[in-house]
């Protein structure tokens, strides 16, 4: 039937939208946690630098200068200082660790400590957010003065499962006001001697169409065949235009037969059983059709 397709057109035009505005709220809280990665990564630099700044305390050095903390790859940074220096393994880890876990994107990284001379690693460690997985050796051994680099690189997958866990926490959110304006806005089921009868409210009309009635400040109005598939039509599409030649093809072409003036009497059947309801009003949209205005209160 007609009538039918047009609610599952009706379903899936609602079902549309709400894709839409999930992708629209999913859009809005990826923009919104890239401006937040944006700011913690230019803090992260400031902790970098605050980590020169206490290996230099520790060596002795009250005097020189971090250099600026330069990123040398995507999730990696060098840090670098004006005069040599010696370090204990054991402080430079602490430091390191303590100073990165005021990081909310600092999950995994390493710590390489090049020897500027001869580029090679004269210390190293590697910190994971499961313990148990930390590598950090030889703490007690303590580095002999020269001109060192530390090089520290995150694993990627900090700041992209600090968004995912954003937006995956954001999902309850959404699946439930998609659901609360999928409700709103489809047939609502109700139970009625042990069947299922869809009701539509239409302003303070409640219009049962397996049940063909209205009720209208508790009264009962039974409707005919043909008002209950002609109100159907308006009910999924309110305050909508309908055209003339839609009508009369979907509620009288599957008899075979297509009379203009029957329209027009339906039309006017269906007003007069709508006047208890001021707040709906079937309306003459002229050259095109007809249109069930509510007036939303």
């Amino acid at each position: 039937m007609h009538v039918s397709r047009n609610l599952l057109s009706g379903k899936r035009k609602y079902l549309c939208g709400l894709v839409v505005l999930f992708f629209i709220s999913a859009m809005g809280v990826a923009f919104s946690m890239a401006n937040d990665d944006d700011y913690n990564l230019a803090r992260r630099e400031v902790l970098l630098r605050s980590i020169g700044h206490e290996l230099l305390l520790q060596s002795g050095d009250r005097t020189s200068r971090v250099l600026p903390v330069t990123k040398i790859a995507e999730n990696e940074y060098q840090i670098t200082f004006e005069n040599e220096l010696s370090f204990q393994p054991d402080s430079l880890v602490n430091t390191i660790r303590r100073v990165l876990a005021r990081d909310p994107l600092a999950r995994d990284y390493v710590v390489n400590v090049v020897n500027c001379s001869t580029a090679s690693v004269a210390y190293g460690f590697a910190i994971s957010k499961n313990k148990k997985d930390d590598i950090v050796a030889c703490k007690g051994r303590t580095q002999p003065i020269a001109c060192y680099m530390i090089h520290i690189k995150f694993k990627p997958a900090g700041i992209s499962a600090a968004k995912n866990g954003y937006l995956l926490g954001s999902l309850p959110v959404l699946a439930l006001v998609g659901f609360v304006f999928f409700r709103s806005i489809r047939p609502r089921k109700v139970s009625s001697n042990g069947q299922r009868t869809e009701i539509f409210t239409l302003g303070s009309t409640l219009f049962s169409a397996q049940e063909r009635n209205l009720v209208i400040n508790n009264e009962t109005i039974n409707l005919t065949g043909t008002e209950t598939r002609l109100l159907m039509i308006f009910a999924l599409s309110p305050n909508d235009t309908i055209e003339r030649s839609r009508l009369q093809k979907e509620i009288w072409e599957d008899e075979g037969v297509i009379v203009g003036r029957s329209l027009d009497m339906f039309i006017s059947k269906l007003r007069k059983k709508l006047e208890p309801d001021t707040s709906i009003k079937i309306v003459v949209i002229r050259g095109k059709g007809y249109r069930l205005e509510i007036n939303r209160i």
